[in-house]
């Protein structure tokens, strides 16, 4: 008897149909994810005439990011990983990169979708428009963000089996991500954390997608910033392939 083994074309296709499914019946979870930063966006409207309309986006899509990769993600792979769904899918013929790109595409595509919507909400509420070069280049560099996050909640769920302790400690780094980065970026808690904020991953992020919504401004602190948003990505992905594991025991 003749063994088939499907292309991987084809099992990505099903594996991509399968995750857009189950996050199509989680959707009052995505629709939280996408309303947050358009939240921010609005409590941050008195200060578009003082920091700019670009600014404002930024730190809406970067607080979007951050949900995306460190909620989401993180939470997504925990809970399946606890559920046994990857010891199935691995014992089918399913190649182990399959598996993980298309948990990743989903999330790219929800960056996509954060980011299209934090600009049309910026662009109805609040007037702010960017040029069509502008628009293009962020969009590119809330992808090149996304993956810092989604590497990092790659890095928690690699280190952390617990799904319980997953969710509490991507909480716990998505608030301090939140607070810093919003009230330090303000320069409120002092030099010192302000300094510190501009070059962590929310500052990096947050700098080359302001920056990217005007290309004329691109400057070296940009691409200091794009450079260290790289690097951040590299390290964590590294440790949170290293450190993971398909089961929890």
């Amino acid at each position: 008897m003749e063994t088939v083994i499907p292309k991987a074309s084809d099992v990505l296709t099903a594996l991509l149909r399968a995750d857009f499914t189950t996050q199509w019946r989680n959707r009052r979870a995505v629709v939280l994810t996408l309303i947050v930063p358009v939240i921010i966006l609005s409590s941050w409207k008195g200060l578009i005439a003082t920091v700019g309309g670009p600014f404002v986006l930024a730190n809406s899509i970067t607080i979007g990011l951050i949900s995306t990769g460190l909620m989401s993600y993180s939470n997504a792979i925990a809970r399946d990983r606890d559920k046994a769904i990857f010891q199935r899918l691995r014992v089918a013929p399913v190649p182990s990169w399959a598996i993980m790109t298309s948990r990743l595409i989903v999330q790219l595509v929800m960056i996509l979708m954060i980011t299209t919507l934090v600009f049309i909400a910026g662009n109805k509420y609040d007037g702010i428009t960017l040029t069509p070069s502008g628009y293009a280049f962020s969009y590119l560099t809330a992808l090149v963000g996304g993956a810092v996050y989604l590497s990092l909640g790659q890095m928690i769920v690699g280190r952390i089996t617990s799904p319980e302790t997953v969710n509490s400690t991507s909480r716990l780094i998505y608030l301090v991500f939140i607070l810093v980065g919003m009230f330090g970026e303000l320069n409120v808690l002092g030099e010192a954390i302000h300094d510190l904020e501009h070059w962590s991953p929310y500052g990096t992020v947050k700098t080359i997608v302001a920056v990217s919504m005007e290309p004329a401004k691109w400057d070296g602190d940009a691409s200091t910033a794009l450079l260290l948003t790289l690097l951040y990505t590299i390290v964590f992905a590294t440790f949170g392939i290293k450190w993971f594991k398909w089961n929890t025991k």
